[in-house]
C-alpha cells in the first residue's frame, strides 16, 4: 500500500509538472517579453494602454515574430537618417522639428506632425503589434496615447528609446551624453542605410 501510494504520488507530480510545462509552452508568445506594469517609469513615459518594452525586449519580440511585429520609429527623418536606426524600423514621424527658439525651455520645440495618424491608418491595422520608439521614450508614449484614442490596442512604447537616457555623473567624461540604455547602447543592431519603403512620407512629398 505504501509503495503504491508513493508511486501514485510520484506519478501524479510528474503529470502535474508535464502539464505545467505544456501550458507554459503554449503561453510562449512575443508578449512574454513585455511587461504591463512599469511603476518605476515617470508619468510622462506611461501610457493609457500600459504596454511597455525596453529596446532589448522589443528586439526579442521582433526576432520571434518578424511577420507580425512592427518596429515603428517616430523620430524626425533627420534623427532617423543621421543618428541611425534599427534596420527593420519604419519611420513615421509623430512630431516635426520647429526652428523657433524657445528662450524659456532653451531649445527648439517640436510640433505634432499633422500626417502622423493618417499615415498610421494607411499602413497598419488597429490590432497590429506596434513597438514604438523615439529618442528616449517620451514622444513614443505620447504617440501610443494618440493611437489608443483611435482604437489601436497593441501599441507598445519602447521605454528607453533609440538613444537612451543621459549620463548624469558630473565626474564622467560622458556626462550629458545619451549613453544609458536605449537601442543604440544595448548592443542591438542598427544602421545608417536607408530603405525608402520604410519611410512612407518620402513618397508623399513627391
Amino acid at each position: 500500500m505504501n509503495n503504491t501510494y508513493k508511486l501514485d504520488t510520484t506519478f501524479n507530480r510528474a503529470i502535474i509538472l508535464l502539464t505545467l510545462t505544456l501550458i507554459s509552452g503554449q503561453l510562449i508568445t512575443p508578449d512574454i517579453h513585455a511587461q504591463n506594469a512599469r511603476p518605476e517609469l515617470p508619468e510622462r513615459k506611461q501610457t493609457s494602454l500600459g504596454l511597455y518594452v525596453t529596446s532589448a525586449e522589443a528586439f526579442q519580440m521582433w526576432s520571434a515574430d518578424q511577420k507580425n511585429v512592427v518596429i515603428l520609429d517616430i523620430r524626425t527623418p533627420e534623427e532617423y537618417l543621421f543618428v541611425g536606426h534599427a534596420a527593420m524600423a519604419w519611420n513615421v514621424p509623430a512630431f516635426d522639428q520647429s526652428f523657433e527658439w524657445d528662450p524659456k525651455q532653451q531649445h527648439f520645440p517640436m510640433v505634432p506632425n499633422p500626417d502622423f495618424i493618417k499615415t498610421i491608418k494607411e499602413l497598419f491595422q488597429p490590432d497590429d503589434t506596434l513597438l514604438i520608439t523615439c529618442r528616449s521614450g517620451d514622444r513614443s508614449a505620447i504617440a501610443v496615447n494618440e493611437l489608443a484614442k483611435i482604437g489601436y490596442t497593441r501599441a507598445y512604447t519602447i521605454t528607453d528609446g533609440f538613444e537612451g537616457g543621459i549620463v548624469s555623473d558630473p565626474e564622467s567624461v560622458f556626462s550629458g551624453q545619451r549613453m544609458v540604455n536605449g537601442w543604440k547602447n544595448s548592443g542591438l543592431p542598427y544602421t545608417y542605410d536607408i530603405d525608402p519603403k520604410l519611410m512612407p512620407l518620402i513618397d508623399k512629398e513627391k
